[in-house]
């Protein structure tokens, strides 16, 4: 058994280089819960995927089809054994620590240009003067 063909050559490449084997993971159909009516408790849509040596578990119904559920999950769990195995070298949490940079670096920014406009705002005070309020 190798991996379903429909997955991305990246994701294939990163899951072989992660060392993981397509006999590792089993697969489970199960009915999806929440909105959706009789069609969620008729069909068995949901797709949940467990990879047994690491005994990482991945549940996906985000579409209505069980094949593209099943690409999501594969996609999921390759993401997650990612995130186990480097830690914070992953792809993920380098993402994640770069929009985070990018967020603190506007939000000193835009805590600059609030300093800027009370400057501005204190020098339009100054130049009002004495009233002769006494």
């Amino acid at each position: 058994m190798k991996f379903i063909s429909t997955l991305s050559p990246l994701l294939i490449k990163k899951a072989n280089e992660l060392g993981i084997q397509p006999e590792d993971i089993t697969e489970n159909y199960i009915k999806g819960s929440g909105k959706g009516g009789q069609k969620i408790n008729k069909t068995s849509s949901c797709v949940m995927l467990k990879h047994l040596p690491s005994g990482i578990m991945v549940k996906c119904q985000k579409h209505r089809e069980q094949s593209k559920n099943r690409l999501s999950a594969y996609k999921l769990l390759i993401l997650k054994i990612d995130d186990q195995v480097k830690g914070n070298k992953s792809d993920r949490a380098m993402a994640i620590f770069k929009l985070r940079k990018q967020k603190k670096r506007r939000s000193a920014k835009a805590k600059a240009k609030m300093m800027e406009d009370k400057t501005h705002r204190s020098e339009v005070k100054k130049l009002r003067g004495d009233k002769g309020l006494n």
